[in-house]
Formats: C-alpha cells, sequence, structure tokens
C-alpha cells in the first residue's frame, strides 16, 4: 500500500477512533518546538517579530487542548535560541535545541541561517536516527532550498524568491512609467538570487526596461544608506527592485526619502517593520510589497483574524502579523495527530500531505519538493482610512490595499528536487 493511501487512511482513523486518544487526566510532557532565529543585533526585530507570531500560534493551539497523540493529549511548547543570524551559531543552537528534547526546529530569517540547518539535520538525523528532527521553515526564501537542495526532513511554507518575483512582475509588467529599474539587494545567497530572478523576468516580460543600475551590498552592516540612495536618485531610475528585509529595508527607502528619490519600491517585505513609517507619505502609491497575505486582505474571516492578533499584541509596535507562520503551526498540529506520534519519519510523512485552512486562507504542501503552496497578495502602500486601507502597520498611519491576488495555481512554479525518502517502514 503506498504512504498516500496509507495516510489517508490513518487520517480517517485517527477522525473515527478519536476517544482513543482523548485527553489524558496525567499531564503528558509538552512537545518542544525550537525556534532558532536571531534574537540580538541588527535583524532582533525581525526575530521577535517572529516570536510573536509563532507564540500566537502555539498558544490557540493549546487553547484548544492541545495535539492528540496515542499517548493523549500534548501542549506544544515554544523555545527560543538566538543564533545572531549567523549561520554557525544556528548549527550550535541546533545541537543545544535537540539536547533539550525539541525535535522540530522552526527558522525563517535566513536562507544562509536556513541551508546550514538542513545541512546539519541531514547529518544528525542519519547519525542519531533515535533523535530525529524535522526542520519547519516560514522565512527563508532561496529557491534551492526545495530544489537542488532539498531535504525530506525540510519543510517551506514561505513562496520563494522567484515566485515572489513573479507576483510582483505581475504589476510592474503593466506599469508603463516604468523604463529602468535599479536592482539592489544584501550580499548573501537570498539577496543574490532576486537579483538574478529580477533580471531574467525583466528581460522575459519587459524587454523594453532598462537596468540602471546592479548592487549588492553587506547585509546588516551599512548604517548610512544615503550613497546609495544618491546612485538610484542619479540613476534616473524610476523603480527599484529589492529583496532587503529588517533594517537593511527600513535604512535603505529612508535614505531615498531624504535624498528626494520619487521613485516605486518594489518589494518583498515594504509592507512591515518600519518601512512605511520611514517613508511616510513619500510612499503613497509608490511602495508595492509582495506577500501569502495581508491585513486589508477582503472578507470578514480575514479581518476577525487580524483583529484578534492586535488584541492579543495591543501595541502597535508589536504588529506584524504573518499567516503563512499560523498555518505552518496549524500544519505540525496537524501532522502530529495524523501520525498520532511525534515520531519524525511519521510526522514528516503527514507533513507531505498538509491541507490547512485558517481565517480563509488556505495552503497545501507540495510533497515531490516541500514547499508550500498558497496565494499570493500584491499591495500598493496607501493613507489608513483610504479605501481598501482599514488597518495600518505599525500605528504608521500607513497601510496596504491589496491590487492584486495571486492564486496558488498561478503562483506554483516548476522544481529540480530529487528528494530522498527514509525507507517505508
Amino acid at each position: 500500500m503506498n504512504f498516500a493511501r496509507r495516510w489517508v487512511l490513518k487520517s480517517l482513523m485517527l477522525a473515527l477512533f478519536a476517544p482513543a486518544f482523548a485527553f489524558s487526566q496525567t499531564a503528558l510532557p509538552p512537545i518542544k518546538v525550537a525556534m532558532i532565529e536571531g534574537l540580538s543585533g541588527p535583524f532582533a526585530n525581525t526575530g521577535e517579530a517572529a516570536f510573536r507570531n509563532l507564540l500566537w500560534a502555539v498558544e490557540r493551539v493549546n487553547a484548544r487542548g492541545g495535539v492528540k497523540t496515542r499517548e493523549g493529549a500534548r501542549a506544544l511548547q515554544l523555545v527560543r535560541y538566538d543564533n545572531k543570524n549567523q549561520a554557525e551559531e544556528s548549527v550550535a543552537a541546533l545541537r543545544s535545541a535537540i539536547d533539550d528534547g525539541a525535535r522540530f526546529v522552526v527558522q525563517g530569517n535566513s536562507s544562509a541561517a536556513a541551508s546550514a540547518l538542513v545541512e546539519a539535520i541531514e547529518k544528525h538525523n542519519e547519525r542519531e536516527p533515535g533523535k530525529r528532527v524535522v526542520f519547519l521553515n516560514y522565512a527563508a526564501v532561496d529557491p534551492s532550498l526545495t530544489n537542488e537542495k532539498c531535504s525530506f526532513w525540510h519543510f517551506r511554507f514561505d513562496a520563494h524568491s522567484d515566485m515572489r518575483v513573479t507576483a510582483l512582475m505581475q504589476l510592474l509588467k503593466n506599469d508603463k512609467s516604468v523604463k529602468s529599474a535599479y536592482l539592489i539587494g544584501q550580499d548573501y545567497s537570498f539577496g543574490q538570487v532576486v537579483l538574478r530572478e529580477a533580471k531574467r523576468q525583466l528581460a522575459l516580460q519587459r524587454p523594453d526596461v532598462r537596468i540602471a543600475g546592479e548592487e549588492l551590498h553587506p547585509v546588516g552592516r551599512i548604517k548610512d544608506f544615503l550613497p546609495y540612495a544618491a546612485k538610484i536618485k542619479a540613476s534616473g531610475a524610476q523603480a527599484v527592485i529589492t529583496g532587503n528585509w529588517g533594517n537593511d529595508l527600513t535604512l535603505l527607502v529612508k535614505a531615498a526619502r531624504d535624498a528626494g528619490y520619487d521613485g516605486k519600491f518594489y518589494t518583498f517585505y515594504g509592507n512591515a517593520l518600519g518601512a512605511p513609517a520611514a517613508i511616510g507619505d513619500a510612499g503613497i502609491g509608490k511602495v508595492i510589497a509582495v506577500a501569502d497575505w495581508l491585513p486589508n486582505a477582503p472578507g470578514a474571516a480575514s479581518e476577525a483574524f487580524y483583529q484578534s492578533f492586535r488584541k492579543r499584541f495591543p501595541n502597535p509596535a508589536d504588529d506584524y502579523v504573518h499567516m503563512r507562520m499560523q498555518l505552518m503551526i496549524e500544519a505540525l498540529a496537524q501532522a502530529i495527530e495524523v501520525a498520532g506520534s511525534t515520531d519524525a519519519v511519521e510526522v514528516a510523512q503527514a507533513l507531505e500531505h498538509a491541507r490547512v485552512t485558517l481565517a480563509g486562507q488556505s495552503g497545501a504542501m507540495r510533497a515531490a519538493d516541500h514547499q508550500f503552496q498558497q496565494q499570493l497578495m500584491v499591495g500598493v502602500m496607501d493613507r489608513q482610512g483610504t479605501p481598501g486601507v482599514k488597518f495600518d502597520v505599525e500605528g504608521s498611519g500607513y497601510g496596504f490595499r491589496v491590487v492584486k491576488v495571486v492564486s496558488a495555481s498561478e503562483a506554483e512554479m516548476p522544481h529540480t528536487c530529487r528528494m530522498v525518502r527514509p525507507a517505508s517502514n
């Protein structure tokens, strides 16, 4: 019997015999989920934002009774490990997490760190099959992680960078005001692939657009982006395309504002973590961002979801909620219940077939490469209170109006993964 059929039967059995998994009277130890993330240094704010999202998702699972296993109900426990946004520190944090009993690892803010974790987990799982680990990735979007570097133990819940560029291009290809573009990014694997894919897609969809400049800069080390902003302005480019995140994005758009640059920014992350407040009115109608979900997504369910997050974290500085992280924790809880245990192989096999829905947003894992398939949204910055912008970002007074929804089937891209799976039991 193939695994897909066994998985379906197991799911049905779980539903039919739910009483067998009734919550035990004696509390079982929690299931540790290790968050390995940059919680200090220049990108600490992005690590803390990830923690709030994951904490809220874990709290929601625990509030409904935790996760049901054969032994009984178990709570999820989120444990933080600071990798200082360094690949080698990520591997050290992984060892600590495993020693502490964690068998599920979550990380996202750095593709370099994610790549190091994938490699370390592959080696660890082969060396110590009794302590195998599953890695859930919520933000590391280097396409290679689900292509040539794909791993049975790794699951990505964010759209990879090529998918995000494709979504942005659906707007840019029709923006005839853009005659030239400036490409700028962080000098590591992710930033490099964003620039490469942006050039490739511009050549295909807008061959009339001139590349006015192309630049990579050190990650997290630039305090003053004015020299970069001056070059962007001097280039005459009507648009900037960047995958920058964290302070590298906030400082870039602030410098562009201060330099008097009035072109558009096509971004991956211009909708959060200080960027709208930094650019102010100059960004209205000019800052474009792509995401898996935006707070101003239409629909009552989506609105209620966002309002419940703000109720949990009322401080405007504690915004921003990421739908994909919520879906990721839901998928993990679902997979553990389908497996009936925390066995890494069984949970990974269940994750390959995970389908989750929350607040009207749905997604499904593609078993072939472990790339989550979900719709994407493109938004344009505008002042709060204008049509389509009920909610602002971080109390800035600016939010993002959804102008394009890319369905999961439209966002899907081919892969080159050759998945190697453990031998079936």
